[in-house]
């Protein structure tokens, strides 16, 4: 057995060890991106969203023991050109700044996320993406790293509290390292795609279990992550600079190990109960996986969860 002591520094070094790791080329320029810093004070747990981040599911459901999953709903889209307040990203202008530092890797990312779809998508419309700076306000609840990250449809807005990944290294010993965070960003910019599509409304909610839409909403959205991270490297910079590099194979292990921790399977075990597939409502550890990896390998057109049965799922 560990101490608790070993078990803290041990998450710590990781945590230092990702962290340095290059993930964006030093030398990619990203200061276009069209990020925005919002809100301020105490983050506070709560609000309507309309959808819960990858991640977060796992630490509501495990150390609150309600269930907070929900499917996402459609929405009009928002007003063209509306402006959604707060602050650009200070200090993010190269790809080095993204690797150092967990607001402007964000920021960073949305460059690379918008110009691959808009070369899958015709009509592609970029979301807005706003870091939160402790909490703000949004059409579909409070924003804040007790939340997690969540796409907004009615605003057609991403929102993510960059410290919410440094509340999974310090506390939970969670390494939540470059990758896995760009496959939580690139999870909500999946929402962002099926709300462009209208998967929403082609395929409402219909309750929880192994079948239902929201399970093949949720696991639609990692496959697409899993889409962009597979070809990622080919979206480049007005100079023709890759903006990030290829993966490695332990970014990879991290970004399905985050994947695995969120399965509805997972989540119920670690709270205690037993594991009742008739409540999922993301998909099993397996299930996660394996759609990101259809993604990564066979790229956006192979995403369709709606089209299989069940034992396909």
């Amino acid at each position: 057995m560990r101490c608790p002591a070993r078990v803290k520094q041990g998450s710590r070094a990781r945590a230092r060890s990702y962290r340095e790791a290059m993930t964006f080329n030093d030398n990619a320029r990203v200061g276009g991106n069209r990020a925005r810093r919002r809100g301020a004070g105490v983050a506070i747990a709560g609000g309507g969203v309309a959808a819960l981040g990858v991640v977060v599911v796992l630490l509501l459901n495990l150390f609150t023991g309600g269930d907070f999953s929900s499917l996402l709903g459609g929405g009009a889209p928002p007003e063209q050109g509306a402006d959604p307040g707060g602050t650009a990203i200070e200090g993010c202008e190269t790809g080095q700044d993204a690797n150092a530092n967990d607001d402007c890797r964000i920021a960073a990312a949305s460059l690379a996320l918008d110009e691959f779809w808009a070369g899958q998508l015709e009509g592609y419309r970029e979301p807005q993406l706003i870091v939160v700076d402790g909490s703000t306000s949004t059409r579909c609840g409070t924003a804040s790293n007790a939340v997690g990250p969540f796409y907004c449809p009615p605003e057609e807005t991403v929102y993510v509290d960059p410290s919410f990944f440094a509340l999974l290294r310090d506390r939970f010993d969670a390494t939540a390292g470059p990758l896995a965070q760009l496959y939580v960003l690139a999870h909500e910019y999946g929402h962002h795609i099926q709300a462009l599509v209208g998967v929403f409304e082609q395929h409402p909610d219909n309750g929880t279990g192994p079948e239902s839409n929201g399970v093949r909403t949720e696991l639609q959205a990692d496959c697409f992550a899993g889409a962009w991270v597979g070809g990622m490297t080919e979206v480049t910079d007005e100079h023709g600079t890759p903006f990030l590099q290829a993966p490695t194979a332990a970014q990879i292990a991290d970004a399905l190990d985050a994947a695995a921790a969120v399965g509805d399977d997972h989540i119920q075990a670690q709270s205690g109960g037993g594991v009742d597939p008739e409540r999922w409502t993301h998909g099993s550890s397996e299930q996660r996986q394996r759609w990101f990896d259809v993604g990564y390998r066979q790229g956006a057109g192979a995403c369709d969860t709606f089209a299989v049965d069940g034992a396909g799922l």
